[in-house]
């Protein structure tokens, strides 16, 4: 992975905005390394003993459409591991964020169907804050690094944002990634109080859009003939800790069976990416 100096100009269009599209980080060849993990973890071929964490898996089969995602999938597939805990995104993700040093919190693999132009909500993900899933954590200072593996923008699925929702805060029951009506959504979030502006990020192969954990965004369905592949790194500050709440995210049973307020993030589960001491 190529390693790019975040600009000022970088920071503030992320501090603005909540997100911000990095240049192609991934070599021709590290794209299609990820592009053959994808069809590896949907086979179950893995590279070690075990399963990653909240799988969601469907037959393998273009015949039978359906949004297809794993959770720290970087615990069973090497290139994947390879990938979500480079130093390069690490030291990215530090400076968009302020901190002086990044974990992986965890990873996602997310395959959505290309529909071949049918008119379906299927693939569909909703309006939503990731920390909306993560009141476990004590910070809402983390971030989220989508790295597109094919060109992609809206015909197949692309992810758009809400200019500026990550200023909003936390929003309750923001936890709705499988809730496939947008519409209905954006009726739900949008206030008076909430200029509701959508961008849609278009990106090359090999480009990664880092949005602010407490960013609205969503997106729709995959019209084209391929599917829309995508590597997720989910990263928070070297010091996170578990924050007791009403949400529970699985990867607190990662800190044993009985987890207590203050305890961090920091054992081989959210491997360290980044330090500038």
């Amino acid at each position: 992975m190529e390693r790019i100096k975040v600009t000022q100009e970088d920071k503030q269009a992320f501090d603005r905005d909540g997100y911000w599209i990095s240049p192609k980080l991934l070599t021709d060849e590290e794209i299609a390394r990820l592009r053959a993990a994808h069809e590896r973890v949907w086979m179950r071929d893995f590279d070690r003993e075990g399963l990653p964490l909240f799988h969601s898996y469907a037959p393998y089969t273009h015949d039978l459409p359906h949004l297809r995602k794993v959770d720290n999938a970087w615990l069973i597939n090497d290139t994947v591991r390879e990938i979500v805990t480079s130093p390069a995104l690490g030291e990215m993700a530090a400076d968009l964020l302020d901190e002086d040093s990044i974990r992986l919190w965890h990873d996602q693999v997310i395959y959505k169907p290309g529909l071949n132009g049918k008119v379906s909500r299927i693939g569909n993900v909703g309006w939503h804050q990731d920390y909306g899933y993560w009141e476990s954590s004590n910070t809402t200072n983390m971030v989220t690094v989508w790295i597109a593996l094919q060109d992609t923008d809206l015909t197949n699925g692309g992810m758009m944002t809400i200019l500026g929702s990550h200023k909003w805060g936390v929003i309750k029951d923001s936890n709705t990634f499988f809730e496939p009506n947008l519409d209905l959504l954006r009726d739900k979030f949008a206030t008076e109080n909430r200029e509701w502006v959508e961008e849609p990020c278009i990106m090359k192969a090999g480009q990664a859009s880092f949005h602010h954990a407490l960013t609205f965004h969503g997106s729709g369905p995959n019209l084209t003939a391929d599917p829309r592949l995508s590597i997720v790194a989910h990263l928070m500050p070297g010091n996170t800790a578990y924050h007791e709440s009403e949400q529970r995210h699985p990867n607190v049973q990662l800190l044993g069976p009985h987890p207590y307020n203050g305890q961090k993030f920091d054992n081989e589960f959210f491997p360290l990416l980044f330090s500038r001491s």
